[in-house]
C-alpha cells in the first residue's frame, strides 16, 4: 500500500464506520445491548483507524483541490464545510458516549447518543462522498 492508496482505503473505512453505526442502532432499539456494544466499538475502531490514515496521508500528500465547477463546486463546498465543521466536534462527542455507555450510565449515555449517532453518521457518509468527488468524479 501507497500513500497514494490511501484515500481509498479512508472511504472504506468510513463505509465501515457508518455502517456499524447503523446497525448497533438497529440493535440498541431491539435491545440487543451486546451486540450493540461490539457495533459501537467496532465504529470506533474504523473511525480511528480513518483518523490514523487521514493524518499520515495529508501529512505526505498535502491537500487536493476540488477541480469540478458550477453547481457541483457549489455542492462539494457546501458538504466539505458541514463535514469538517460535524468532524471537528464528533470526537469528542464520540469518547464521551462510548465511556458513557461502557460504564453503563445509560441514562447520560443514551442523552448524548441521540446527538452522536446522526452527527457520526453523517461525518461518515460525507467522507465517503467528499472522496467519490474528489477522487472518483475528475
Amino acid at each position: 500500500m501507497t500513500i497514494a492508496d490511501l484515500p481509498t482505503l479512508n472511504a472504506a473505512l468510513n463505509t465501515i464506520a457508518a455502517s456499524l453505526l447503523a446497525v448497533g442502532w438497529w440493535l440498541i432499539r431491539r435491545r440487543r445491548i451486546d451486540a450493540h456494544r461490539r457495533c459501537m466499538l467496532g465504529a470506533f475502531t474504523a473511525s480511528a483507524l480513518f483518523l490514523t490514515s487521514y493524518v499520515v496521508y495529508h501529512l505526505h500528500a498535502g491537500s487536493r483541490p476540488y477541480e469540478g465547477t458550477g453547481a457541483l463546486r457549489v455542492v462539494y463546498f457546501t458538504i466539505l464545510l458541514t463535514h469538517v465543521v460535524l468532524a471537528a466536534g464528533i470526537l469528542p462527542m464520540a469518547l464521551i458516549t462510548l465511556v458513557r455507555g461502557l460504564r453503563r450510565d445509560d441514562a447520560r449515555h443514551r442523552r448524548i447518543a441521540r446527538w452522536t449517532i446522526p452527527l457520526w453518521l453523517y461525518v461518515s457518509i460525507t467522507g465517503v462522498v467528499i472522496y467519490v468527488m474528489l477522487y472518483r468524479l475528475h
